[in-house]
């Protein structure tokens, strides 16, 4: 009698062809795109629980370049950009660096940054928004494969960088500003931060720093309890995240 090898034979062509399936349908594709014009580091960092994405956490994207990473449909995180980075010396990234590591790993990176905050949902739909609470380095817009809008986030109709108040700046080595804290990263008071007393949308509301970061980025979240909220619901599989999506703001910085 003559047995089918189980490697070679119809019914593992089946099986390999139905673990392929099923691992797709398991994943959601983030096409991270960059439109400033100069290079980019993008990072994510998992939640709690959750596992390392992106090549361990950081890439390398050159301007005008796309990169297409997965992630599990359950998966939690953030992701953001840094900027200006060296790992050839004891010089790192002038924003949103994690301790000088290329792949951040599950390290966060270092305020100011903004904040792709994403919620992956199973079978439900999935949630995410741009977080400013921590103040400001990049602008990025999100939109599904389809570009429905509920499912969009637009980027800022400003840039940050130029309108960034003193005390808010963060400058290079040059003194050119490369990011805008927020308030309450720059001055860590409760009434900033939303905390203790001040923790209740009723008893926090929106400072001027937060009012200015709104007015420049008005889909992003400029404060912790930022109403209505900026958090966007959208069942999609594919997603495309774009650092700089308008030249009005690309040249936030010349690097």
């Amino acid at each position: 009698m003559k047995f089918l090898n189980p490697t070679t034979g119809p019914a593992f062509f089946l099986f390999f062809i139905f673990i392929i399936s099923f691992s797709s349908a398991h994943e959601v594709t983030l096409n991270i795109r960059n439109k400033c014009r100069f290079p980019i580091w993008p990072a994510a960092a998992p939640n709690a629980g959750h596992p390392i994405i992106a090549e361990g956490g950081g890439f390398y994207l050159p301007s005008g370049q796309t990169h297409r990473i997965t992630a599990p449909w359950d998966w939690n995180g953030r992701i953001w950009g840094r900027t200006s980075c060296n790992f050839t010396s004891k010089s790192t990234c002038e924003t949103g660096d994690c301790d000088g590591k290329l792949a951040c790993n599950s390290t966060i990176g270092k305020p100011p940054v903004t904040l792709l905050e994403l919620s992956l949902q199973q079978r439900n739909p999935n949630f995410y928004d741009v977080s400013l609470v921590d103040g400001y380095n990049l602008p990025i817009s999100v939109t599904n494969k389809e570009m429905t809008p509920k499912c969009s986030i637009g980027g800022c109709t400003k840039s940050l960088i130029n309108s960034c108040p003193p005390e808010l700046q963060v400058v290079n080595k040059d003194g050119g500003v490369v990011a805008c804290k927020s308030g309450c990263l720059a001055f860590d008071l409760d009434n900033f931060c939303c905390r203790n007393k001040y923790g209740s949308p009723e008893k926090c509301k929106p400072s001027v720093y937060s009012k200015m970061f709104k007015e420049a980025c008005p889909a992003y979240f400029s404060y912790a309890f930022d109403s209505p909220s900026p958090l966007v619901t959208c069942a999609a599989k594919e997603y495309f995240i774009t650092f700089c999506p308008s030249s009005s703001v690309a040249l936030d910085q010349s690097m």
